[in-house]
């Protein structure tokens, strides 16, 4: 589960498994066994060898025996080649509707659906127990790993320390590390039965090794744990962190295509992920299902979601899609898994925007995120994805121009800016 990148909207970030499924514009170098770096300043200059002797130290005291750090320990070496990985992430300009068009495409929903019918019985037990609905399980099955046909094929250990090292996240990877030598010293996996994605996710829906120790559960009573062999295990565990880990609420939905009015006087800033309404309040408004049925007069909260702004699909996101954000907190990865979801639960494929949606190329993101700064909004790294701090100030802006503040950034926003030299707003950073 590549929850560890920064989230984007219109440009995403994923990770090894993932990336083979989407086909990527940029493959990643492949990795090698470099000579050692010199100490990471991180460290205090500290060699990885004395690194090394330490986290085996700081794992003992978490409980980790000694046969397994011993076991463990040819595979605990470092990589540059997985550093290089990790520091040189790209990223993917897609909008949702192409990203979803080959993440969610009919094969996979049926691939999905025909994994329900064939481990019926673990799906069942799953839904019992932990409240998860079977197509929940297959979409984040089918899209992290292709249902274990791409679960990534690179030592774990190597690239958990290698990170581990590496300055960048270096306490995330630490306690990483010493999570998988629990999982050895349990005794569901060996050192050499550890291979997986180049970040050290594994397993079929690609578990990091703190979510694999803490909500792996033995699905198929064989006494081990094995989140990369069975499926049982498999849909067992996952529906434990979905349930247990993100919170699940039981019977309730998580996304639903809707209908929006093309109305230029619909409140387009109440299109936010952070803002909840009644149901009935959204049929108020002209919003209806997709197929043109009303939507239930009813107080369940649900947040209007536009992935692609007021001329793209549009969905109404139920508190269940916080699960969704979590798992992985780009937008385009978390909306598209939750209508593959939908999908494989019977719902009809979504409408198609009636005219292609413009986007902004990566430059002119880039500066209207510039712009947007000298605005006086803070929009974290200026780096042409846009997250959803950058989506908000563009709401912002939009509402200052008066534009349909859908938080999409267009070409006359752009142009507004531009005229402007984008003076501050008052309290623009309040605008958040």
């Amino acid at each position: 589960m590549p929850r560890i990148y920064a989230g984007a909207t219109l440009l995403v970030l994923i990770s090894a498994p993932l990336l083979a499924l989407a086909q990527p514009i940029v493959t990643p170098a492949r990795p090698i066994v470099a000579p050692l770096p010199r100490g990471a300043a991180c460290h205090g200059g500290m060699s990885f060898d004395r690194f090394l002797a330490d986290l085996k130290s700081q794992a003992a005291k978490a409980g980790v025996s000694a046969r397994a750090i011993s076991e463990a320990s040819p595979y605990l070496v470092y990589d540059q080649g997985i550093v290089n990985r990790d520091r040189g992430q790209r990223v993917f300009g897609q909008v949702f509707t192409e990203f979803a068009g080959r993440m969610a495409a009919s094969y996979r929903m049926q691939q999905g659906q025909a994994r329900i019918r064939t481990y019926a019985a673990a799906f069942a037990r799953a839904e019992k127990e932990y409240g998860v609905p079977p197509a929940v399980i297959a979409a984040f099955w089918g899209l992290e790993s292709d249902f274990g046909a791409n679960m990534g094929n690179l030592p774990t250990l190597r690239s958990l320390v290698s990170l581990a090292y590496d300055c960048r996240r270096s306490q995330m990877f630490a306690g990483e590390t010493i999570a998988a030598l629990k999982i050895i010293d349990r005794g569901d996996l060996s050192p050499a039965e550890m291979v997986g994605s180049w970040a050290g996710e594994l397993g079929q829906t690609q578990f990091l090794p703190t979510h694999y120790f803490n909500y792996a559960v033995d699905y198929d009573n064989d006494g081990h744990r094995d989140l990369l062999r069975s499926p049982a295990d498999v849909i067992g565990s996952t529906a434990n962190y979905i349930a247990s880990g993100l919170k699940w609420r039981r019977g309730e939905p998580w996304l639903q295509e809707v209908r929006v009015p093309a109305d230029s006087s619909f409140p387009w800033d109440k299109a936010d992920l952070t803002v909840q309404l009644p149901r009935s309040k959204w049929s108020q408004l002209g919003v209806s299902y997709a197929d043109g049925r009303a939507l239930p007069s009813d107080n369940m909260p649900a947040s209007l979601l536009l992935p692609m702004g007021r001329m793209g699909p549009a969905f109404l996101a139920y508190a269940n899609f916080g699960v969704y954000t979590e798992w992985n907190n780009s937008l385009i990865y978390s909306t598209t898994a939750g209508y593959l979801a939908t999908r494989i639960a019977g719902a009809p494929p979504m409408q198609r925007p009636l005219s292609r949606v413009a986007q902004l190329p990566f430059h002119e993101l880039r500066e209207l995120q510039q712009l947007l700064v000298r605005a006086g909004f803070d929009v974290g790294k200026v780096d042409g994805v846009m997250g959803q701090q950058s989506r908000s100030a563009v709401k912002a802006m939009q509402i200052k121009y008066g534009l349909p503040a859908d938080s999409w950034p267009t070409t006359e926003l752009l142009a507004r800016l531009r005229g402007s030299r984008a003076q501050p707003l008052p309290h623009a950073a309040t605008a958040q």
